[in-house]
C-alpha cells in the first residue's frame, strides 16, 4: 500500500517569537517517508514581496525529518524572519507525509496542520 503525496502545500507560514513561555516560538515542517527509498525533496518558499526561493533535502527510507524553518542546518541561507509572511511547497520524488507545525507564544499554543497535497 501506497502512503502520502508528492506535491504539499502550506499557505499560511510564519515565524513567531520565541517568547518567553515554556515552549519557546518556533515552526516546523515534519516529513514523514515510509517508502524504501530516499526522499528528494524541493522546498519551495514562496513570498508576498519577493520572488520565490528553493532548496533540497533529504528524507531517508523509512524514517521522519523535522525541518525548524528558524534553523540554518535545515534552512541554510533561506532561514525565516520573524514575522514574515510566507507560504510552503514541498515537491518529493516519492510520496511522503508532511505537516505544518507551530508554537505560538503570543497566545501560549502549539498546533499543526497538514497541507493541500496532490
Amino acid at each position: 500500500m501506497e502512503y502520502g503525496k508528492k506535491v504539499w502545500i502550506f499557505p499560511d507560514a510564519e515565524l513567531p517569537p520565541v517568547g518567553s513561555n515554556e515552549i519557546p516560538g518556533h515552526e516546523s515542517i515534519i516529513v514523514t517517508n515510509v517508502t524504501d527509498e530516499v526522499a528528494k525533496i524541493r522546498i519551495t518558499l514562496i513570498y508576498t514581496d519577493k520572488e520565490p526561493v528553493s532548496f533540497n533535502v533529504e528524507v531517508a527510507p523509512r524514517r521522519v525529518r523535522c525541518l525548524r524553518t528558524n534553523e540554518e542546518k535545515d534552512f541554510g541561507p533561506y532561514t525565516a524572519k520573524f514575522e514574515e509572511q510566507y507560504a510552503i511547497m514541498l515537491e518529493s520524488s516519492v510520496p511522503v507525509v508532511a505537516q505544518y507545525g507551530r508554537a505560538e507564544p503570543r497566545k501560549v499554543n502549539f498546533y499543526t496542520t497538514p497541507g493541500y497535497c496532490e
